[in-house]
């Protein structure tokens, strides 16, 4: 009896072929290279070693940290839209006005208790429990800033009130009168102006957009404690 041949083309007589069966045919050439070194480019490693501070003289790293502070006093001074307050951020700035402020606002017994240390340390600590405060408010509110950032922009925004008050010492040098007061007035109106405004155009934008108004009524009433300060300060 004759073998019936199966054809390769008919469906129903074809065995089913396995699923893995075509990678049995592919084979890996000898000339493909499959070992390799992971190397850095000499440009980035000179980049990163020009970038290192740890072989800098001290001079150089104190000439840089007063430029970054001159140049985040700037942006003060001219408040807009920016964040190099935000992204660079340090306590230097705040630390030096903080103190100067202080050092200002002292009376002038030197000698009596009562008019010198509690004097400094209050104002010290009305401005960081204030920025802490602040912070810890607009953090609550669902701001999107850290806690150190928003410190570092209340901190240089008293840059404003710390040239109010050596104005007012000047004005105080000369005699006392309604014209005096009035020009005190003026000016520590026009710098409260200016730090509210300035510390509104880097804090404002980091604030959910329906609780601005509760983000900023308590830098407001931070900067008018210092004002009212500076304003009602007499020496003696």
């Amino acid at each position: 009896m004759a073998e019936v041949a199966e054809s390769p083309g008919d469906p129903g007589t074809a065995s089913p072929r396995p699923l893995f069966a075509g990678l049995s045919d592919i084979s890996i050439s000898q000339d493909i290279p499959i070992e390799g070194e992971i190397t850095i480019p000499m440009r980035s490693r000179s980049r990163e070693f020009d970038s290192s501070t740890l072989n800098e003289s001290v001079q150089n790293t104190i000439m840089r940290d007063l430029k970054a502070v001159g140049k985040k006093f700037m942006h003060v001074l001219y408040p807009r839209k920016s964040n190099t307050l935000l992204r660079d951020w340090d306590l230097w700035g705040p630390l030096i006005l903080c103190v100067t402020l202080a050092l200002m606002l002292q009376r002038g017994s030197v000698d009596s208790e009562k008019d010198g240390g509690p004097q400094f340390a209050e104002v010290f600590v009305i401005v960081w429990f204030g920025a802490v405060t602040i912070t810890l408010n607009s953090k609550l509110l669902g701001g999107n800033i850290s806690f150190f950032q928003s410190l570092c922009v209340l901190g240089y925004c008293i840059l404003p009130l710390t040239v109010a008050m050596l104005i007012c010492r000047l004005v105080l040098l000369a005699e006392p009168g309604p014209i005096n007061f009035m020009v005190r007035l003026f000016v520590v109106i026009v710098m409260f102006a200016w730090s509210i405004v300035a510390s509104t155009a880097f804090l404002a934008d980091s604030q959910p957009p329906n609780r601005k108004a509760l983000a900023v009524y308590p830098v407001f009433l931070f900067y008018f404690v210092i004002s009212w300060m500076i304003l009602t300060f007499t020496p003696q």
